[in-house]
């Protein structure tokens, strides 16, 4: 059956376009496809293909790539030939790694699905797939993101349920247009404040962790849906904060001094800091108080504020309540707010 599929498609030579053998028990990828430069869809599923053939180098035209579940081990070098390619399912694989150069070609990919293989991490070069707009590798053994992935500025869906994350990069910010984002099932344990500059980011799911509050501004995010069942969250008010120590250092005072001045475009100060690196250095460790706006360096109270998800949310049952981390600057300004709002944070 799949010979005559094959000599059918042979046949047809340049306008054969595409070619479905799923479920065929085919044990190795058939070199013949590699007559068929103007093939498009190539769909191999369900199978027990171990490699790819090197004439698989030949489809410059193929834009929809199908191995999933077969017995993969690798993404392969011949990948980086497919230059026309937009979808790559490789799911259901056994797949461990990234034969080096396999993302080199593939600029034009919109879709990856690489869920249900062995991964424990991501090669830097996924950074050049420039156009990837949906990433999905649930059911893996990732332990950590790459700050290059999150440079993939035209990402708008990432799926990294069932693995082992313990940490989101900060640069996450850069996903401008991220639009959903699970996480359910791994190890995480805070998230970044900068996940709440993702203004585009409708759907979050991070079920099934190890999270206790969110970051500072996380209520404001315009989200749709947000799943959060299985963390640790805050259930009960927490202590109130104890004071600490209330006298700044002559640093601090500097620091905020000059600060408060630059946001003000102060001329002589802006001058200035060209001769000394070392205070941009400082100066750039700085925090927003969540309730006065004022900048800060190193004094300040880590604070949990409880407060109601917005009502156009689909959330988890039974999630009255959000506890957001507040980073309250100097304890005047935590005096100034109801204390029955705040406690110190558990991290």
């Amino acid at each position: 059956m799949t010979e005559r599929l094959l000599i059918k498609a042979l046949s047809g030579g340049k306008n054969t376009k595409i070619i479905t053998l799923n479920g065929k028990k085919i044990t190795k990828m058939p070199s013949a496809i590699g007559k068929l430069p103007g093939l498009k869809t190539l769909a191999l599923q369900n199978n027990l293909i171990p490699k790819v053939c090197p004439e698989l180098c030949n489809l410059t035209q193929l834009t929809t790539l199908n191995l999933g579940n077969n017995l993969l081990e690798e993404v392969p070098e011949e990948m980086k030939y497919l230059i026309s390619l937009k979808n790559l399912h490789l799911s259901g694989n056994r797949i461990c790694r990234f034969a080096p150069g396999a993302c080199d070609g593939l600029q034009n990919l919109i879709l990856l699905n690489l869920n249900n293989n062995h991964l424990t991490q991501l090669p830097q070069e996924v950074s050049r797939l420039k156009s990837l707009t949906y990433m999905s590798i649930n059911y893996n053994q990732l332990a950590s993101i790459p700050r290059e992935l999150c440079f993939l500025e035209n990402l708008s869906e990432l799926q990294l349920n069932y693995n082992q994350l313990i940490c989101i990069p900060e640069e996450i910010k850069f996903l401008k247009k991220l639009q959903k984002l699970l996480l359910a099932r791994n190890n995480i344990g805070v998230l970044p404040k900068e996940l709440c500059n993702l203004k585009k980011l409708r759907i979050l799911d991070i079920a099934g962790n190890i999270i206790q509050i969110f970051p500072s501004g996380f209520q404001d995010l315009k989200l749709r849906e947000f799943y959060c069942e299985g963390n640790p969250l805050f259930l009960q008010w927490p202590e109130i904060a104890k004071q600490q120590e209330n006298v700044w250092s002559l640093q601090e005072i500097t620091s905020r001094f000059v600060i408060n001045h630059l946001a003000e475009n102060n001329p002589f100060l802006m001058d200035a800091m060209e001769w000394y690196p070392e205070i941009r250095s400082i100066i750039s460790r700085r925090q927003t108080c969540a309730i006065c706006g004022q900048y800060f360096i190193t004094i300040w109270l880590e604070c949990v504020q409880f407060v109601p998800p917005p009502k156009n949310w689909k959330i988890s049952k039974n999630l009255q309540l959000v506890p957001v981390r507040v980073l309250v600057c100097s304890y005047k300004c935590f005096t100034q707010r109801d204390p029955n709002l705040f406690g110190i944070a558990r991290v």
